[in-house]
Formats: C-alpha cells, sequence, structure tokens
C-alpha cells in the first residue's frame, strides 16, 4: 500500500477506484465499503484509493470539544486499511480553508481534477462538503457531468443493529468489549510506553506494568478489570489489566495497570499493545490488601481460562 500525506502528492494511476471518509476503527461497516471497493476495482481493471482526513475534521472544527474520542490512532488506522488491502491511502490534511469547499468543489477540484476518480463507492448516508451539503444525490448528478460512475452501499446491520463508529464507542465507554469486538471484527486494543508506578502490585505478587497512552484522542474504556492479551516485542502473553483509581490502595488519578502472566522482564521504556478479550468486573474497594489479593486470584482464573477460548483477532503489530 502507498501512503500520501496530501492530495497533491497522489500519482496518476490507471482507472481509479476511489473511497473517502474519516474510517475511524475500520469497523466491519467500513470493511464491506473496502469489499466492494476492490471488486469494482477488479472488474475496472483498476486500483482502490482511499481519501481520509487527519487531523479528524471535528478537531479542527470544534478544537474546545474534549469528548471526542477516537477508536484508532492514525498508525492503527494505516496498519487496518494495508491488512484490508488497499493500494492507496490519501490521509489529507484537514483545516479550516479545506471545510470551506463546497460540494461542488470537493467533486470538482479533488475527485476529479486530482484523483482522476473512475468510480466512487460510498457508505450509506454519505455527506460532504462545506456543512456536509453533498450527498449521494448530489454525486449522481455530478457523475455524468465530470465523467465518473458512483455506487451507495446500503445500510448493512449486525442483528438488526446498524454498525457505526458511535455504537462502538458507546459500548467501549460502558466496558462492553465484546460488543465492540463484534462491530469492529477485531479486538479493541490500547497501545502505550511502560512506565513506572508506585510498585504495590509486586509486593502482593501481582507485578504490573503501568501503561502510557500518549494519543490523546484514544479512546480508553470504561474503569474495571479485563481478561487481555499482551503483545511485547512480537510475542503474545496472557493478561489481565485494570483501569480506573486503585480505591483500595488509594491510587491518586487514572491508570492503566496489566499483570502480565509468567512474565519476568523488565520492559520499562517498551511499547506494548494489550487488547481486550472480556470484561470480568468492576473495580471495587476491597477491605485491605488480603481482601484485594483473594479477588485478584479468583480475577487470574477467570481471565486465563477466557484467554485459553479465545483467539487473538488483531493486524496491529509493534
Amino acid at each position: 500500500m502507498k501512503v500520501y500525506n496530501c492530495i497533491e502528492d497522489f500519482e496518476n494511476i490507471n482507472n481509479p477506484v476511489v473511497t473517502t471518509g474519516t474510517f475511524d476503527g475500520v469497523h466491519l461497516g467500513h470493511q464491506k465499503i473496502i469489499a466492494r471497493l476492490k471488486d469494482v476495482a477488479a472488474d475496472e481493471a483498476g486500483e482502490t484509493v482511499l481519501l481520509t482526513f487527519y487531523p479528524h475534521p471535528r478537531m479542527v472544527l470544534f478544537p474546545d470539544d474534549n469528548e471526542l474520542k477516537l477508536l484508532s490512532t492514525q498508525e492503527e488506522k494505516i496498519q487496518l486499511l494495508e491488512k484490508f488491502g488497499i493500494d492507496h491511502l490519501i490521509i489529507h490534511p484537514f483545516t479550516k480553508e479545506f471545510s470551506r469547499l463546497t460540494s461542488l468543489e470537493f467533486v470538482r477540484n479533488i475527485l476529479v481534477n486530482q484523483l482522476k476518480t473512475k468510480k466512487l463507492v460510498i457508505g450509506y448516508n454519505h455527506h460532504f462538503g462545506r456543512n456536509r451539503e453533498g450527498s449521494f444525490e448530489h454525486l449522481k448528478e455530478y457523475g455524468p457531468i465530470y465523467g465518473f460512475n458512483v455506487e451507495e452501499i446500503p445500510a448493512k446491520d449486525i442483528d438488526s443493529i446498524e454498525v457505526s463508529s458511535t455504537k462502538i464507542r458507546n459500548a467501549l465507554e460502558t466496558g462492553d468489549v465484546s460488543t465492540a469486538r463484534k462491530y469492529l471484527g477485531h479486538h479493541y486494543s490500547l497501545t502505550g510506553k511502560v512506565v513506572g508506578g508506585k510498585k504495590i502490585g509486586r509486593e502482593i505478587g501481582y507485578p504490573t506494568a503501568n501503561i502510557s497512552v500518549e494519543e490523546k484522542f484514544k479512546l480508553i474504556p470504561a474503569d474495571g478489570v479485563y481478561a487481555v492479551k499482551v503483545k511485547h516485542q512480537n510475542f503474545t502473553y496472557d493478561g489481565m489489566l485494570n483501569i480506573g483509581n486503585n480505591p483500595t490502595v488509594e491510587g491518586k488519578g487514572r491508570s492503566i495497570e496489566v499483570n502480565i502472566f509468567d512474565f519476568e522482564k523488565d520492559i520499562y521504556g517498551d511499547d506494548i499493545t494489550v487488547y481486550f478479550m472480556e470484561r470480568l468486573r468492576d473495580e471495587v474497594k476491597f477491605n485491605g490488601l488480603d481482601e484485594l489479593k483473594t479477588q485478584l486470584a479468583l480475577d487470574k482464573i477467570n481471565a486465563l481460562q477466557i484467554c485459553k477460548t479465545q483467539v487473538l483477532l488483531s493486524s496491529f503489530t509493534l
């Protein structure tokens, strides 16, 4: 897959078959669009082109909106799109100036003049251009004028619930990583650097790696205890992870700590990725460390069983 950092860098290719959107999380709905894009490209003897944007448009249009949380970092999205077989990925800088393009200007200047689009494949209810004024109806009108065809993928449901990035975010914000996995088609993950902590876990027989996630817009699932798989230097381990404030030991501030089973390496400063398999329970304040240790022993049994029965669905490598 060739990656371009702006539209102007894109090279001329034969029969570009194009789609566009944010593609946050590259969930099952996005994967339907990509699959169709590839089928059309094969039929047209063309190549697939995906146009997306960075930063996320809401970060530019609503810079004070601290509620926006994303399912994938830029690096994760690139890896996912490469996995699903996109030929050309354009990550164009999204600016306020770019946001002021009318739907006609977007079609004429971007899709036609810059990308030389042969066929455009878009998702259901796709909007584009200034104030999201452009729609499928506009594209059907512009297509014959500018010499490209357009196809809209109809709404795709899973168990009668439409797949969307918003629904996945809502699931993760309640700790429902199973529903998130169902809609994503892969396990949700976090990547971060291992940093120093209070080392209380080590004192009670459950040493933890404290994870610092640098991407501030990356969505952190709800507080609680989770069964996870952990990837470090291309090796994968089972583990259990706590997100929260560690009330039993009077923790200060929210932290992400993972106990990696049968693992004794010093990995301070290293990057690791955790994959959420299942949520085990809420974070609880126990009556002392002995009660906490008893519960952690039960958590480990449950986490091992879950990790044993679930196959890791992932495309990310460190």
